[in-house]
C-alpha cells in the first residue's frame, strides 16, 4: 500500500477570480439568466469565432435541444434515424430518445470516434443526421464525416463536450464550418469548468434565437432583457414553445470566464502531460496508446490506453495510489440500447480494454512518470 492519491481528473479554480467575478453578482443583484451568461456567450464566441453561442445549465440540455430543433425546424418523423457512437457518455444517445427518434450505432475507428465506413454503411431512407463526438478532444476523422453528410443531405451535430480548445493543427476550430450544432460541455471535471454547465452553437441564426426561447420555457423575452430599458421592468411577453428551464446561470457564467481565460494554457500543459505518457510508454509492448488523429491539436481531455487486462489493471493500481477511469462502457451493453448489441465490434472491443490514465494540471512529470512505471508493471 501506498500513502499516494493520483486522481483521474482534479479540477482547476482560480478560487479568488471566481469569487471577484461571482461577486460582481451579488454585488448587482443579479444572479441568473442575463449579466455574466450574455459576458460569457460573447467571450466564447470570441474565443471560437463561431458565430452563436448559447449558455445552457448543462451539455445535456445543449443535446437534447439540438435535436429537438433540428427535428422541429427540418419536419422529421418520429422513428426516424440519427447515426451515432456507442463509445460515449449516455448523454449523448439519451438526446435521440428524448425526442422519439431512433439511435442508429456504427462502429468507431482507431482514434475511438465515428469510423467514416461504418456510418456509410448505417446509412437509410430514414437518416436524417450524424452525432459525431469527439472523444477525449479527439477530431478522428470529422473532416470525412463532415462529407458524408454532405453528400448525403445529412444534418451533423458535433458533441463537443470534450473539445473546449481542442483545435486543428492549422488554427480552425472543428466542426465550425460544417457542423450544423455544437455542443459544448463545462462541466466541473471538464478543462473549462464550472460546477456544470454548457454552451450549444448554432450555425443558424434562426436556430439560436429558437434554442434561446425554449431554453426559457418556451418564453420569447427573458427576464434580464425585459429589465434592461433604463430600470423599467417590460412585464408583457408571449410563450411561443413548450420549453423546459435550461439556461445557465450568471453564477456558472462568472466561474467559466475565469476558466476560459486560463484554457489554452492548461491544455498546453495536458498535452505536455500526453507527451510524458506517450514516451514512457513508447517501448511497452503491453500497452497500446490511442492515437490522436494527425491534424489535431487536441484539447487532451482524456490520456486513453488499451490494455488485455484492464479491469484486473484497474485493481492493481488502485492498489498502488493510482486512480484511472474508463470512457466508456459500449452503450449497446446497456439494457435500452441492447438491440444494437454485437453491431460494433471495435467499439466492444475497446469498451473492454480502455483505461483513462489521470490527466490534469495538478500532476507533475514525477507523477506521470510514477503512473507510467505502475502501468508497465502491471499490464500484461
Amino acid at each position: 500500500m501506498t500513502d499516494k492519491k493520483i486522481q483521474l481528473f482534479v479540477p482547476t479554480f482560480r478560487v479568488e477570480e471566481c469569487l471577484s467575478e461571482i461577486r460582481e453578482c451579488l454585488e448587482k443583484g443579479w444572479t441568473g439568466l442575463g449579466f455574466k451568461t450574455l459576458e460569457l456567450e460573447e467571450k466564447w464566441k470570441e474565443f471560437t469565432g463561431l458565430p452563436y453561442a448559447h449558455y445552457l445549465n448543462s451539455a445535456t440540455v445543449g443535446l437534447d435541444l439540438a435535436v429537438n430543433i433540428l427535428k422541429e425546424q427540418n419536419g422529421w418523423l418520429d422513428g426516424d434515424e440519427i447515426i451515432s457512437t456507442p463509445m460515449t457518455f449516455v448523454s449523448t444517445n439519451h438526446a435521440v430518445l428524448y425526442n422519439n427518434m431512433k439511435v442508429v450505432f456504427a462502429d468507431v475507428d482507431e482514434y475511438l470516434c465515428l469510423s467514416p465506413q461504418s456510418v456509410k454503411e448505417r446509412i437509410s431512407e430514414k437518416t436524417r443526421a450524424v452525432m459525431f463526438v469527439g472523444l477525449g478532444g479527439n477530431t478522428g476523422r470529422l473532416a470525412e464525416i463532415a462529407s458524408i453528410c454532405k453528400e448525403n443531405g445529412l444534418k451533423l451535430i458535433l458533441d463537443a463536450a470534450h473539445m473546449a480548445g481542442t483545435r486543428y493543427k492549422d488554427g480552425s476550430l472543428p466542426g465550425k464550418d460544417v457542423a450544423d450544432v455544437i455542443i459544448y460541455s463545462y462541466q466541473a471535471v471538464k478543462n473549462c469548468p464550472t460546477g456544470d454547465s454548457g454552451m450549444i452553437c448554432f450555425k443558424d441564426a434562426e436556430h439560436d434565437e429558437i434554442v434561446r426561447k425554449k431554453s426559457w420555457l418556451g418564453i420569447n423575452k427573458d427576464t434580464f432583457a425585459r429589465s434592461a430599458g433604463g430600470g423599467a421592468y417590460k412585464w408583457k411577453y408571449d410563450v411561443e414553445y413548450l420549453g423546459h428551464k435550461d439556461h445557465g446561470n450568471s453564477i456558472m457564467a462568472s466561474i467559466g470566464l475565469v476558466s476560459l481565460k486560463y484554457l489554452d494554457a492548461d491544455n498546453a500543459y495536458r498535452r505536455t502531460i500526453a507527451g510524458w505518457y506517450d514516451v514512457a510508454f513508447q517501448d511497452c509492448p503491453n500497452v497500446r496508446i490511442v492515437p490522436v488523429a494527425p491534424d489535431c491539436e487536441s484539447s487532451r481531455h482524456l490520456y486513453q490506453i488499451l490494455v488485455n487486462n484492464r479491469d484486473e489493471l484497474l485493481l492493481a493500481l488502485n492498489d498502488v495510489g493510482v486512480f484511472p477511469g474508463v470512457h466508456y462502457r459500449d452503450n449497446t451493453e446497456y439494457k435500452m440500447y441492447a438491440y444494437a448489441k454485437g453491431t460494433c465490434p471495435c467499439s466492444l472491443y475497446a469498451s473492454e480494454h480502455t483505461l483513462s490514465l489521470p490527466l490534469h494540471i495538478h500532476l507533475t512529470h514525477d507523477d506521470v512518470m510514477y503512473v507510467a512505471e505502475m502501468v508497465k508493471k502491471y499490464a500484461k
